[in-house]
């Protein structure tokens, strides 16, 4: 048996608990066939890149599983048909890392929006003080004037 890791994108208007279930299924899919699941994570409701069949938004599931070929074939089938599955990707790992993956780290430890909001206030502070400090310039006594036109 090898080692897989499963994301999977459920449509917005579907509710948790639902969500829940639906991972409750796919999950019997995989222990009925003597594979297991290594860990869960539910990322929660997510903005999407782009609409996918006309959604915004999904809700965001990861999956580490240790099952055979056969086994995956049919939990990927199944997936496809549920219409509350909006995408979904598989991949071969080595190993299962236990520790919260990166989506689920806090935004902070993992230098998220407020790093890039300070980086935006540095540069806004940066302009204004060139304006500042910058010196005016007079009209040059040698440069033509334009009189009259």
């Amino acid at each position: 048996m090898r080692l897989y890791e499963s994301v999977i994108i459920a449509r917005q208007d579907v509710s948790t608990t639902q969500v829940e279930a639906m991972i409750e299924e796919f999950s019997a899919i995989i222990e009925k066939a003597g594979g297991s699941i290594q860990k869960k994570e539910f990322w929660g409701l997510r903005g999407l890149a782009y609409r996918i069949k006309k959604n915004r938004k999904g809700h965001y599931v990861m999956l580490n599983m240790e099952t055979d070929s056969e086994t995956l074939n049919e939990f990927e089938r199944i997936m496809g048909l549920n219409e509350d599955v909006l995408r979904f990707m598989t991949i071969a790992i080595e190993e299962v890392d236990q520790e919260p993956s990166v989506m689920m780290q806090v935004r902070t430890e993992r230098g998220g929006k407020d790093r890039r909001d300070d980086r935006r206030d540095d540069r806004r502070d940066d302009r204004r003080g060139d304006r500042d400090e910058r010196p005016r310039s007079k009209p040059s006594e040698d440069a033509p004037q334009d009189e009259g036109k």
